[in-house]
């Protein structure tokens, strides 16, 4: 990376005379030069200025092919963060280098990486899932979204979004944001909710941007207040329904997993890396019907289980996998029900694990999870 100076040949003769006389500590008396003499020092403010976007500009004119491949040599040496931070920071310095950056960065169902924040909204890799993991922190009712950097279940992770638990009424909104201390829908970090009804059975996964062209948005409703203490913001316009989630009711009390219906709209083809600074015309979009994957039933440790391939290391009711159902996810090429589309398992007291693939991007599949949080009384 190219390390940018201020010159410091603008100090005139008459200001290091100055400086010399108050360093000594004697009442020495400097003599005025003429003006003639020297350039005033906001003249030579004004050339070292120039000189300085001058230089920027000489980056900014470096022909095509050349730009091109700095771009590609970033981008292949910085595969995992913190490293691919310095993808970002080329596509910072101009016009002409966002656009470079936009036309050599591949998004993630094509590289397996996560590079801008309009990558969150992209299906995941086509050929292994994302691995990410999730910290709760019951206090404050928040949710916070990582990006695993190593092979370990949990790390220090790149945090990718956060979610607040809200009560409103007789239903729980959780709000999704790209900023852990920016958890309201009137942000320009608000990305999305998700609304509950009274049971919490049945989820509504609402996006700020429009799944397709002609989606219409959700009417804007004033909270009402009630007896909870937690009460949601007003919610602006600008929220389109992206999906759906259902779980079952267990009507005869019998003891045994959750069993849970999923519908997201999600897009059948997808173009290069985003902008992120602009935001493109919406792909067309499909609807993916996903359902849990069916655990079966251990004799011998009397328990229900599931292969999580080492992903999850403690026994709870939300954990879970999803698969498509049957001819649901033929656009995609994951039509069979062993294709695991998003597992979700605890691992510590506040911490589980969430991998995704495509066609899910990386907030519906966080919103889902987000989803089996709380007590469902109706459904154990």
């Amino acid at each position: 990376m190219v390390t940018w100076r201020r010159s410091t040949s603008w100090l005139s003769s008459a200001s290091r005379c100055s400086l010399g006389g108050a360093v000594g500590g004697e009442a020495k008396v400097t003599p005025e030069l003429d003006p003639a003499a020297a350039p005033a020092p906001a003249q030579q403010d004004e050339e070292g200025g120039e000189e300085e976007e001058g230089d920027e500009e000489r980056w900014s004119r470096l022909l095509p092919e050349l730009l091109t491949e700095i771009m590609r040599r970033v981008d292949a040496g910085a595969e995992r963060w913190p490293h691919r931070r310095d993808v970002v920071v080329c596509a910072c310095v101009c016009r002409r280098w966002r656009d470079a950056a936009v036309s050599v960065v591949r998004p993630p169902v094509e590289c397996g990486r996560i590079t801008f924040p309009s990558s969150l909204r992209q299906p995941g890799p086509t050929d292994a899932p994302m691995h990410c993991f999730i910290r709760r922190d019951k206090k404050n009712s928040t949710f916070s979204l990582h990006l695993s950097l190593t092979q370990a279940l949990t790390d220090k992770g790149k945090f990718l979004l956060a979610a607040r638990r809200f009560r409103q009424g007789a239903h729980t909104e959780y709000i999704i944001s790209y900023d852990y201390d920016d958890l309201h829908p009137g942000s320009s970090k608000y990305v999305g909710k998700l609304r509950s009804d009274f049971l919490g059975t049945k989820f509504v996964i609402y996006d700020n941007q429009a799944p397709y062209d002609g989606a219409k948005p959700l009417r804007s409703r004033s909270s009402r207040r009630f007896a909870s203490k937690q009460i949601s913001p007003q919610v602006l316009d600008g929220n389109f329904e992206v999906g759906q989630v259902t779980y079952k009711f267990n009507f005869l009390k019998s003891r045994g997993p959750r069993r849970m219906q999923c519908s997201i709209q999600c897009p059948v083809s997808q173009g290069n890396a985003s902008d992120p600074s602009k935001e493109k015309t919406p792909a067309p979009s499909s609807l993916l019907d996903l359902k849990n994957k069916a655990p079966r039933w251990h004799e011998h440790l009397q328990c229900w289980c599931l292969n999580f391939h080492g992903r999850v290391t403690v026994a709870s009711v939300k954990n879970f996998q999803l698969v498509a159902t049957a001819g649901s996810g033929g656009p995609w090429g994951v039509g069979d029900e062993e294709t695991v589309i998003l597992q979700f398992g605890k691992i510590e007291d506040d911490a589980f694990t969430m991998d995704y693939r495509q066609p899910l991007s990386a907030f519906q599949a966080f919103a889902i999870c987000l989803t089996s949080f709380g007590t469902k009384l109706a459904c154990e």
